[in-house]
């Protein structure tokens, strides 16, 4: 079964972009993926800056990124980038810990205008890493989810199907990879 590890770069539980990372989630189970998660903001603060490489925390995070045929990076937009508890843990991953890895990134800001910031913020970091094969990803504006009276949200229909769509491509390139690299 192909393995997908969802890293998690929102400091904030039950933040809006914990209902997307729901939903994708629950379409890469029905593809077939069996889903792992990195939630950094659970990661002890000490170990991320002081980087401590060889806390078993921080290892077990590794792992999960090593052993998995395809990785998501979300996190919310912070002032044009990516969170900095998530830089703090790609700053933890080995050295071409990416390679051979099928990447789909997803963020969510207050709006549309930082698009630009997967493009620009967090895939020359993701290439470092050794990541070659980067999907264009997922990007959510605030207004696309909701919080509803009973504390649970309302994905927008647009962005379901959007994800929906970037999920198929996950599926399959990482499936095609798979397959290559086992002939």
């Amino acid at each position: 079964m192909a393995k997908v590890t969802i890293i998690n770069g929102t400091p904030t539980p039950g933040s809006r972009l914990t209902a997307i990372i729901a939903l994708a989630e629950e379409l890469l189970v029905k593809e077939g993926f069996e889903v792992k998660h990195v939630n950094v903001g659970e990661l002890p603060p000490d170990d991320l800056i002081h980087t401590k490489f060889e806390s078993e925390h921080i290892v077990k995070a590794n792992g999960l990124v090593a052993e998995a045929d395809a990785i998501i990076v979300a996190s919310p937009v912070y002032k044009a980038s990516y969170t900095g508890v998530l830089k703090t843990f790609l700053d933890l991953i080995p050295e071409r810990g990416l390679t051979g890895k099928v990447i789909l990134p997803m963020f969510m800001g207050g709006t549309i205008a930082h698009l630009l910031a997967i493009d620009y913020a967090l895939k020359p970091v993701l290439s470092v890493l050794g990541a070659r094969h980067i999907l264009a990803g997922v990007y959510a504006a605030d207004a696309n989810v909701s919080r509803t009276e009973q504390g649970g949200f309302t994905i927008s229909d647009e962005l379901v199907d959007r994800l929906r769509d970037n999920i198929k491509e996950l599926a399959t390139e990482t499936r095609r990879r798979i397959k290559y690299s086992a002939s």
